[in-house]
C-alpha cells in the first residue's frame, strides 16, 4: 500500500512539473529567433538588430528545446527579410523627403512635431498645408491657439526656415539654397543612404543567423542553409541598388536650380 502510494505521489509531482514547464514556454516575437521564458532559467537572445534591441541567453543545461520559434522554414526567414528591408526603404524616403530642394513642399514639414498638450504632434495633423507659390507654404490651424507653438516648432526643426504669423496663418517663404548649402544637402543625402545601407545589412546579418540556427538545429540540411543565404545576399544586393537610386534621384533634386 504504501510503494502504491509513494508511486501515484512521484507521478503527480512529475505531471505537475511538466505541466509548468508547458506554461512557461512562450515564444516570442521580440527577435528574429524567437525566446524561451522558464521559471528555473534565464533564456533570451545576445544579438542587436536594425531595431536596437538586445537580449542576453543563458541557456539551462537541460533546456534541450529549438530556439527558431517564429520560422518554421527558409521561405519564411526570406519573406520576413524582405519585408523588414522595405521597410527600411521606406524610412529612407520618409527621411530624404525633409531635405529641402528650394521649392515649397509641404512634406519638408513632416518630421516636425509640436507640442500640443504634451504630445508631440505632426504638423499635419493639427493644421492644413497648402501652396500658394513655388517659393512658399501656408499653414492654416485647425486651432488658431496652436499658432505660436507650431511657429516655434518650425523654427527649432533645424530646416533652416523663418516662419511669419499673421494672427490666423504661417507662412513660410522657401529662400533660395546657396551653392554652400546645396553641398551640404548632399552630404545628408549620402549620409542617409549610408544609413540606410546599414539598416539593410543589419536585416541580412538576422535572416543569416536565423537561417545558420536552423541547420545546427538539424531542421535544414547545408545545401539548404547556403541556398537560403545566398538568397539573402541577392535580396540585399537588390535592396542596396535601390537605395542607390533614390539617393542619386535625390540628389539631382537638390542641384536643380
Amino acid at each position: 500500500m504504501k510503494t502504491t502510494f509513494a508511486v501515484l505521489f512521484l507521478a503527480t509531482i512529475a505531471l505537475e512539473s511538466n505541466n509548468k514547464f508547458s506554461q512557461a514556454f512562450v515564444p516570442s516575437k521580440a527577435s528574429p529567433f524567437g525566446s524561451l521564458a522558464t521559471r528555473n532559467a534565464k533564456v533570451d537572445i545576445a544579438h542587436e538588430n536594425s531595431h536596437g534591441k538586445k537580449a542576453t541567453f543563458y541557456p539551462s543545461s537541460s533546456l534541450k528545446t529549438s530556439l527558431h520559434m517564429v520560422f518554421e522554414s527558409t521561405d519564411e526567414i526570406e519573406l520576413d527579410v524582405e519585408e523588414r528591408m522595405g521597410k527600411s526603404i521606406d524610412s529612407l524616403k520618409s527621411n530624404l523627403v525633409t531635405i529641402r530642394t528650394g521649392r515649397a513642399n509641404p512634406a519638408i514639414l513632416d518630421l516636425v512635431k509640436v507640442d500640443y498638450y504634451g504630445v508631440p504632434t505632426p504638423i499635419n495633423q493639427m493644421a492644413s498645408i497648402s501652396v500658394p507659390n513655388s517659393q512658399q507654404l501656408s499653414i492654416s490651424p485647425f486651432d488658431k491657439s496652436t499658432l505660436g507653438n507650431i511657429e516655434k516648432a518650425i523654427v527649432e526643426s533645424g530646416l533652416g526656415l523663418t516662419p511669419s504669423n499673421d494672427g490666423t496663418v504661417i507662412r513660410i517663404n522657401i529662400p533660395a539654397i546657396t551653392e554652400e548649402r546645396r553641398k551640404e544637402l548632399l552630404k545628408q543625402c549620402k549620409a542617409m543612404g549610408e544609413d540606410g545601407k546599414v539598416a539593410i545589412r543589419n536585416v541580412r546579418r538576422d535572416g543569416v543567423e536565423a537561417v545558420k540556427k536552423m541547420e545546427k538545429a538539424g531542421d535544414i540540411s547545408e545545401d539548404e542553409s547556403k541556398g537560403a543565404q545566398d538568397n539573402l545576399q541577392k535580396l540585399t544586393d537588390k535592396f542596396v541598388k535601390e537605395v542607390d537610386k533614390i539617393v542619386t534621384t535625390k540628389e539631382k533634386e537638390v542641384m536643380t536650380v
